[in-house]
């Protein structure tokens, strides 16, 4: 276990227990004192926790991890399920992109596709191979140096765990575009009651960037599949298709049930 992972497991440890004591954390962990010792110091550096004698607290920040932090849930996964999504674009497209760990693979995945590049003359037009529509700063920092992708982003309020842009600016100029295709990641997604995130913030935005979208992709590891969240980003019945992994095959069949088109990676 590295440093970078080490750091995401104490403080999903924190988020269940809200209080972890040095020694018996270094022991579950099977590192020394002094590792678990520095490691907290650091994530108390960046304000992630509160250190305490012996041990370390939740702090009141870390409701959730930070997006650098949920990055490493999954990966595997959440490459496969991008490579999936990125193959479901065409040159020329407008593509739709909230915020999160799986959207941000999605990104990276649409900027590397050769098909994507086209040929020499279409290059030579100064065409945009995509028009990338997000309202996560991460991923139009990571597209925004691709020559090849134009990048429009909202304005809004910055949300500090998923780096996603929110609120009356955001909804502005969602409002005025229009999407061939929208990956939507989310943080639930249920027969029920369809996609959802935990915060209503997130979820509005995310539910305009569905509406503006012709065709309408979720795109979410098995681990979301049968969850709930605070706040409903759109119905089931919105869903056209749902990209995951093969880790819940019975929740799968229960969205083909409902008409959902499920590709499972």
């Amino acid at each position: 276990m590295n440093r970078h992972e080490r750091h995401t497991t104490l403080l999903e440890l924190l988020t269940e227990r809200h209080q972890l004591e040095v020694e018996s954390v270094a022991a579950e962990l099977g590192v020394s004192v002094a590792t678990i010792r520095r490691d907290l110091d650091h994530l108390a550096e960046q304000q992630l926790v509160t250190r305490t004698r012996g041990g370390a607290v939740a702090h009141s920040v870390a409701y959730e991890l930070p997006l650098r932090y949920k990055a490493v849930r999954h990966a595997g996964a959440k490459e496969r399920i991008a490579r999936a999504a990125a193959a479901m674009t065409e040159r020329g497209m407008v593509v739709g992109l909230n915020g999160g760990t799986t959207t941000s693979e999605v990104a990276r995945a649409l900027a590397t596709r050769g098909e994507l590049r086209g040929t020499a003359e279409e290059r030579m037009a100064e065409e945009p191979a995509l028009t990338i529509v997000t309202n996560a700063l991460n991923i139009a920092h990571e597209l925004a140096v691709r020559p090849h992708i134009k990048v429009v982003t909202t304005g809004g309020v910055a949300m500090p765990q998923s780096y996603e842009l929110v609120g009356p600016l955001a909804r502005h100029i969602i409002g005025e575009v229009s999407l061939d295709i929208a990956f939507i990641g989310a943080d639930s997604v249920d027969t029920e009651s369809g996609a959802g995130a935990h915060s209503e913030h997130e979820a509005s935005i995310n539910a305009l960037l569905a509406e503006r979208a012709r065709t309408l992709v979720v795109v979410a590891d098995s681990s979301k599949l049968g969850a709930r969240a605070f706040a409903r980003i759109c119905p089931v019945e919105d869903i056209g298709t749902l990209i995951t992994d093969s880790g819940a095959p019975e929740w799968a069949r229960r969205f083909e049930e409902r008409g959902v088109r499920v590709l499972q990676v």
